[in-house]
């Protein structure tokens, strides 16, 4: 192999930088070509390419973001686009892809990999924390510092005006996020998808909590977390909405909703993100140049291992409930 792309999709996570730096140098210290490929696979389509040499990375690992910036592609979506893309790279002699994102980059790279037989890697890159075969993604520790951050300046204010503050974070289909961010914060409820604790029990510890003069709360939601509800609700309100509303009417406590949103996406990554980055993102060149093809670079336990995608995808990754557990425990 002797020359290669790199590219990044999906939402952007804290430490893409790190990877795309680490994957450049490390192609360029074996010989190889680099090519950055602008706002992911419809840069493929489109043909917007550019030669990286070793400054090209410089001064970006501290960065949040991606500075190759990513996009949405409907027309990546469908096979006739992923041919284009096929035939651009063959265009420009590229031999084989670095894709560094979350679930939908993976699904977009295999199928382009199936279709048109082009070689990637997968780095994993969400704050979700949700693709299997990693213990944990790039951009996940910083943006749960993210969300510690802002709990701990909501709490003094939930202190101050003895309120109930409802939180919302991301994860849509999982609660990596909200649950680690609840048992490093000391939250005093977390509701996730995987778990579907009632509003009634919630409402209830609440009410014991205010009976023993503890008068401030912070409840952490994920996005993606439904419950039932008592009171009409809107069906375009946000679930952390409707859950402020119920809670408010349950308990009559002073009750504040805050929706972190893509907050939680920015900043400087970690140390933490960084080194993962930087490991994922040399190992990735290294299994091209291998010879491998449709894996994904993760952390399993202190070792970097790569696992199928095509596995990857047929999975769904597990939480540990016993944190879920624990936090519940401490919260009391």
């Amino acid at each position: 192999m002797r020359k290669i792309a790199v590219l990044t999709s999906g939402g952007d996570a804290p430490g893409m930088n790190a990877a795309i730096r680490a994957a450049v140098r490390t192609a360029l210290y074996n010989g190889l070509e680099v090519v950055g490929v602008r706002r992911g696979f419809a840069g493929l389509i489109e043909g917007d390419f550019f030669l990286m040499e070793t400054g090209s990375v410089s001064d970006i690992m501290q960065k949040g973001g991606t500075f190759l910036l990513s996009a949405r592609c409907d027309e990546f979506l469908e096979p006739e686009g992923r041919k284009k893309a096929a035939e651009q790279l063959r265009k420009h002699s590229i031999e084989g892809l670095i894709v560094i994102g979350g679930d939908g980059s993976l699904r977009g790279a295999e199928s382009l990999y199936r279709e048109q037989g082009i070689p990637y890697i997968s780095v994993p890159g969400t704050i979700d924390n949700d693709l299997p075969g990693t213990d944990y993604t790039i951009g996940f520790d910083t943006a749960m510092n993210t969300i510690l951050e802002a709990i701990n300046k909501i709490r003094d204010t939930a202190t101050s005006h003895e309120r109930t503050f409802i939180i919302e974070t991301m994860g849509r289909s999982s609660g990596f996020l909200t649950v680690m961010a609840g048992l490093a914060s000391g939250a005093d409820a977390v509701l996730i998808p995987e778990k579907k604790a009632e509003i009634e029990d919630v409402c209830q510890t609440l009410m014991e909590r205010q009976k023993q003069g503890r008068l401030h709360n912070i409840i952490l939601v994920a996005e993606g977390y439904e419950g039932n509800f008592r009171t009409n609700r809107d069906l375009n309100e946000s679930n952390a909405f409707a859950i402020g509303k119920e809670i408010a009417s349950r308990t009559g406590q002073d009750t504040r909703v805050i929706i972190l949103g893509h907050l939680q996406r920015g900043g400087s990554p970690t140390a933490m993100d960084r080194i993962l980055a930087s490991k994922l993102g040399a190992r990735a060149v290294e299994l091209l140049m291998e010879g491998k093809t449709s894996r994904m670079v993760g952390l399993k336990g202190n070792a970097i291992q790569d696992s199928s995608v095509e596995d990857i995808l047929k999975k769904k990754k597990e939480i540990d409930l016993d944190i879920y557990k624990l936090n519940k425990i401490l919260s009391i």
